[in-house]
C-alpha cells in the first residue's frame, strides 16, 4: 500500500452523494448541510481510492475499514477542505484554518516550552493545535489532556515533533495551505 496523504477541496453536496453508498446519504440525511457536505466528501475520496469498503468506527470514535484490515485511515475536514491519509500503519490528519482565535486558547492547549517552538511564527498556533489532534488521534484514547499528556518537543521547516505521554518521538509533517495548516502522519 502507497502511504498517502489526499487533500481536497469538498465536493458539492450533489456530487459528494452520488459519490457515497446509499447507507451514506441516508445517515447523512439529518446532518446540517456544512457537516453533511464534509462527511460525504471524505468517504467519496476513499471510496474513490479504495473502492466501496466497509467504513466504521472504533469505540474512540476513528474510523477505519472493517474489509481492509492491511490499510489504515485518518480523516479531517476545515477550511472548505476533506483531508485522508491512507497508510499500511495508523496513521491521521488533521486541519485548520488560520484565521480561527488561536491565541485566545493558546494557554489551554500550548506549555511555555511549546508556544516557544514556533514564536516567531504567526500560524504556528494553527499548525500545533493540529499537531496536538494527530497525537491524540495516533494514540488512540479519549480523555487525554493537551498539555499533560500530548507534548510538542521540536519543530522546523514542514515538520512538527512530539509525543504521547512519555512516548517515543514522532515526526509529524506539515504543510501550509495558504488558508490553513493540515499535520499528519502516514
Amino acid at each position: 500500500m502507497d502511504r498517502r496523504l489526499i487533500v481536497e477541496p469538498l465536493l458539492p453536496e450533489a456530487d459528494a452523494l452520488r459519490a457515497v453508498k446509499a447507507a451514506d446519504r441516508i445517515a447523512s440525511a439529518s446532518f446540517a448541510p456544512s457537516r453533511r457536505r464534509e462527511y460525504l466528501s471524505w468517504r467519496a475520496i476513499v471510496y474513490r481510492e479504495l473502492g466501496p469498503v466497509a467504513i466504521r468506527y472504533a469505540a474512540c470514535g476513528a474510523p477505519y475499514l472493517a474489509d481492509r484490515p492491511d490499510v489504515c485511515i485518518g480523516v479531517s475536514h476545515g477550511a472548505g477542505r476533506a483531508a485522508v491519509a491512507l497508510s499500511d500503519r495508523p496513521c491521521a490528519v488533521d486541519i485548520e484554518r488560520y484565521d480561527r482565535d488561536f491565541a485566545r486558547v493558546v494557554p489551554r492547549y500550548l506549555t511555555l516550552a511549546e508556544r516557544s517552538l514556533g514564536e516567531a511564527d504567526p500560524r504556528f498556533g494553527a499548525a500545533a493545535w493540529c499537531a496536538k489532534e494527530v497525537l491524540c488521534k495516533l494514540s488512540g484514547r479519549q480523555g487525554l489532556s493537551l498539555t499533560r499528556d500530548l507534548h510538542l518537543t521540536a519543530s522546523g521547516d514542514g515538520w512538527i515533533e512530539g509525543c504521547v505521554g512519555d512516548g517515543e518521538p514522532i515526526r509529524l509533517s506539515v504543510r501550509d495551505l495558504g488558508d490553513a495548516a493540515v499535520v499528519w502522519y502516514l
